[in-house]
């Protein structure tokens, strides 16, 4: 097929760009994105002009397909973004509720994918770009609802242990205030669950943890363990292993989980997905922080009393 341009149904730009992304070797993450986005958008723009976004029709008012320079057209984009950001383009509920408004990030992410669109379409007009939410962090009590969520309500298509270990890499994060690369290379012998004061010792500080992480710590570790049994040998002691094996890449069978940790990058693909599908936005790890200084803030007012 030949590139798209300004006068390509933008159904098939979308899909051609779409292609070209995996063609670049962009992650599947990545690609993930765009296309919930620019469905979105395309969604939008064809009911406000009166179809259907696949068709072309709406019930009792026929209309053609739009194309993709008239999808690129500023107002349309507007009017988008403005509907996006109160919530009103969401297709499925979230733990805030079906017409939430949209989290800063998802809207930054949301011109990027356009942008990137444009740039493939060789069409001059770009939005504006807005730069990171910068200190963008869900309250302690969101923080709790999540972590109930990522450990008792587990979403729809995840793995049942993956799951387990996002919940227990987020709420490490929500204690400690510590970035996924600081608790990546914790070892099991880091966590110290029993007695009245549990703590995870992290960069050689020992870090309290509140009854909550002890608790799906807890269940982590038992899970981690049925996996680990699996292995030849002794127990590598690695907190966060793969829950299920790697591919096969040359003929050669993969290592089989809990031999090597888990990849950072595997830590945080885990947490975008799972918590994407719970709050409707891919929200990082460090979101959860200000649980942490809250965190901390209760255990000195309970030293200082005591």
């Amino acid at each position: 097929m030949s590139v798209p341009d300004a006068s390509t149904p933008a159904r098939e730009a979308i899909d051609a760009f779409l292609r070209h992304l995996a063609d670049r070797g962009l992650s599947a993450t990545t690609r993930r994105i765009r296309k919930t986005y620019l469905n979105e958008y395309l969604r939008h723009a064809q009911q406000a002009a009166g179809g259907d976004a696949d068709s072309g029709e709406d019930e009792g008012t026929p209309s053609r397909p739009l194309t993709a320079g008239e999808l690129m057209d500023g107002g349309r984009a507007a009017a988008w973004l403005a509907d996006a950001a109160a919530g009103k383009t969401r297709t499925r509920n979230t733990s805030r509720g079906p017409e939430a408004a949209a989290y800063p990030n998802s809207m930054r992410v949301r011109i990027d994918s356009v942008n990137a669109f444009a740039e493939f379409l060789g069409e001059p007009a770009r939005l504006d770009r807005q730069p990171p939410a910068r200190g963008y962090q869900l309250t302690p009590g969101d923080t709790e609802a999540l972590l109930h969520d990522l450990t008792v309500k587990r979403p729809i298509h995840a793995n049942a242990m993956t799951a387990l270990r996002t919940a227990a890499v987020a709420a490490l994060v929500a204690d400690t205030g510590r970035g996924v690369p600081e608790l990546a290379n914790l070892n099991v012998s880091a966590l110290h669950l029993d007695g009245s004061e549990p703590r995870a010792d992290v960069g050689g500080e020992p870090v309290p943890l509140t009854q909550a992480t002890v608790n799906i710590l807890t269940r982590w570790l038992a899970a981690r363990a049925s996996i680990v049994a699996e292995l030849e040998g002794s127990d590598p002691g690695h907190l966060w292993i793969p829950t299920k094996p790697g591919r096969a890449r040359g003929g050669v069978p993969s290592a089989k989980p809990g031999i090597s940790p888990a990849a950072v990058r595997t830590l945080h693909a885990s947490h975008r997905a799972l918590v994407s599908q719970l709050l409707g936005t891919p929200l990082r790890p460090g979101a959860l922080r200000a649980a942490a200084e809250a965190h901390v803030s209760a255990v000195s007012q309970a030293m200082a009393e005591g």
